[in-house]
């Protein structure tokens, strides 16, 4: 479950009360993050990692936090905007909808967007069927095996420059990649660990293979080209790690390998 909201106020009041954290906000800093009067904030919805809604609708979890603490400090309000997909949040870059972004730092986002060090890090590998012959993560890469991924997702980025023989099969959402896996048509699913160990809680026999095959490490972002943001949200970052804030809320959102980043 996740840490009280005691817990997260006393992770806010260490950081706010330490010597070495952000000064005030300037004139400057606070039009180029909060633009429209307030900080947009996006994210993927429905992931854990980053917000999901409570029984009462209310959005909860560590891009909420980082995203509150961080509007605090420059006294404007925060609004999470979840998207349902990756293009869709891409799109939503484009046309302007957000200001900062929770996002995995993966090379080819940086083209469009400017990230602070990470605050978390997750595991991915994969997730394979009842009695299925791969037992090892090197097992994968066979041919005639089909592994179901998220299109343009870490796990894509990663796997299509090392696998050689297995073949993927990219879809629009997390979960229409496990879809594909429960019907037949993928012999795996190759996704993030707080996504596969759910999924395979659904599925009895199947199961999350031991390793790693790449490391996601999430950040704070903006648009390119912000350098004000990127300065800002950088020493941002820095010091929620430092003072405790980021390992509270990472840790808050207990989710199996996600990790609060070195």
């Amino acid at each position: 479950m996740r840490l009280s909201g005691i817990a997260i106020a006393v992770a806010a009041l260490a950081i706010s009360s330490a010597p070495t954290l952000c000064a005030a906000s300037s004139q400057e800093e606070k039009q180029a993050l909060a633009p429209t009067g307030k900080i947009r904030g996006a994210f993927l919805a429905n992931n854990p990692i980053h917000a999901t809604k409570d029984l009462s609708g209310e959005l909860r979890g560590p891009a909420i936090d980082l995203g509150r603490e961080l509007a605090r400090r420059i006294a404007v309000p925060f609004e999470g905007v979840a998207y349902p997909s990756y293009p869709a949040l891409v799109a939503g870059a484009k046309s302007g909808e957000w200001d900062i972004i929770f996002f995995g730092i993966l090379p080819e986002r940086k083209k469009d967007i400017d990230f602070s060090a990470p605050y978390a890090q997750i595991e991915g590998s994969y997730l394979v069927g009842n009695g299925s012959p791969i037992s090892m993560i090197s097992e994968v890469d066979r041919p005639g095996v089909r592994v179901a991924v998220l299109e343009k997702g870490a796990a894509d980025a990663v796997l299509t420059v090392t696998l050689k023989h297995a073949t993927l099969i990219r879809t629009a959402t997390v979960n229409d990649a496990v879809e594909m896996f429960r019907s037949g048509n993928a012999e795996a699913v190759a996704a993030l660990k707080t996504f596969l160990f759910p999924a395979s809680e659904k599925m009895p026999g199947s199961r999350v293979l031991d390793g790693r095959t790449y490391v996601e490490e999430i950040g704070i972002g903006v648009p390119k080209g912000r350098d004000v943001s990127a300065a800002y949200v950088r020493k941002f970052v820095d010091e929620a790690k430092a003072n405790g804030f980021a390992k509270a809320v990472v840790e808050g959102a207990a989710q199996r390998g996600f990790v609060v980043a070195p």
